[in-house]
């Protein structure tokens, strides 16, 4: 499989659950299930604690190990800014990690530590039953969340391919042993889907990996997964969230985002989710609705920031405001956005919208620089689709 097509399977590892069923004592399951609504909140270092406790409550808990590991690689793609939908849609799932703020060392030994101890005693709960659905279940999800370190963490796309089919087969095979653990259909599924939107020769070779495709079925078994009422049910609704929105399923995506905003309504990222996905489907009104009351909690939000938050906040209301017609609010948006840090890609798509208000405006020439300068932005971070926009308009 070439390098591409490898890095669109193991985009799926993203979505790996955070959670699972797992036979645990009622302490640690508790502090589980404090530790994900911690996380899933934006309270990464109030999880990793909770998550502590939960090893020292119960050691043989793989899923107390694995929510360990789930805090610090979030923790990490949170601080390098590419945790988002607009980091899987529309570009290919490779990032240049060179370009990203490096982890910090007690992060990396730490995921590592834990992800092996996950792993380890999940295997051993097979050795010792191999047809323990949970134990497979475990395993699957520990190596799946492994893949997408990998991938996101240390930009090996085949590194991430190995584990990525593992935990693939893991929950194949919990399928087949337990049918009605729905929860297991959100890896396969993810992967079913992701094969299935490769071009041919990638789908073969996906298939030769030892990968599943369909693309249909692969979208219900994560719709199951997300109705089944299981510990990953928010994980498969982030993950449906990015499918509905790469298939322009648009209102099924805010229906979605409704849900999540009511269950974690501290995660200001969600209100960032609504207005973009509001602004991909035209609805310029209701992004800017929803941008501008992220971007309040935003500013009175005190906790940690992700990199790169508030250049991209503003050049999501700036492009809904230059839907809406109104322009001097537009720029005034677009320019502050470009003089804050942030990712390229970022800033090539705010180019691209100050190209798109100086054509309207009629400066051609204006209009050609911000065009120029938004490909080239949009080539260093790996945005294929906004380069070629920008060209297209340049001609």
């Amino acid at each position: 499989m070439t390098r591409r097509g490898a890095a669109t399977v193991c985009c799926a590892a993203v979505l790996v659950c955070l959670d699972a069923r797992v036979s645990a004592s009622p302490a640690s399951e508790a502090l589980r299930a404090k530790g994900a609504n911690h996380i899933y909140n934006l309270e990464h270092d109030l999880a990793l604690e909770a998550f502590r406790q939960a090893v020292a409550a119960d050691p043989e808990d793989p899923g107390a190990h694995r929510g360990v590991a789930s805090s610090l690689w979030l923790g990490i793609t949170f601080r390098r800014g590419n945790m988002l939908v607009d980091d899987y849609l529309g570009r290919a799932a490779r990032t240049n990690t060179a370009k990203l703020p490096p982890p910090a060392p007690e992060s990396i030994a730490g995921f590592h530590q834990s992800i092996e101890r996950a792993i380890a005693i999940a295997k051993r709960r097979i050795e010792a039953n191999p047809k323990d659905a949970d134990a497979h279940f475990q395993l699957g999800a520990a190596v799946g969340l492994r893949a997408s370190y990998t991938a996101t963490v240390e930009g090996s796309v085949m590194g991430a391919f190995r584990s990525a089919r593992e935990a693939y087969e893991e929950h194949e095979k919990v399928l087949a042993l337990a049918p009605h653990r729905k929860d297991a259909g959100l890896i396969v599924g993810t992967y079913r889907y992701i094969v299935a939107t490769l071009s041919l020769p990638m789908r073969w070779m996906a298939y030769m990996a030892g990968f599943g495709g369909n693309r249909d079925r692969g979208m219900k078994l994560i719709e199951e997964a997300a109705a089944y009422g299981g510990d990953n049910t928010a994980d498969a609704r982030f993950a449906l969230l990015l499918l509905y929105n790469r298939e322009k399923r648009y209102e099924d995506a805010l229906a979605q985002l409704a849900r999540l905003r009511a269950s974690y309504p501290r995660n200001r990222l969600v209100w960032l989710e609504t207005g973009s996905t509001a602004l991909r489907a035209g609805q310029y009104a209701e992004a800017e609705k929803f941008l501008a009351e992220g971007y309040a909690r935003f500013t009175d939000d005190r906790r940690t920031r992700m990199f790169g938050e508030e250049a991209l906040w503003l050049y999501k209301r700036g492009a809904a405001r230059a839907g809406l017609g109104r322009v001097a609010d537009a720029e005034a948006d677009l320019h502050r956005a470009l003089s804050l840090p942030g990712r390229n890609w970022v800033y090539g798509r705010a180019r691209l919208e100050l190209g798109k208000l100086a054509l309207k405006a009629g400066s051609t020439e204006a209009a050609r620089t911000e065009f120029g300068t938004a490909a080239a932005l949009a080539d260093s971070d790996n945005d294929p689709m906004t380069a070629a926009d920008a060209r297209r308009l340049m001609k």
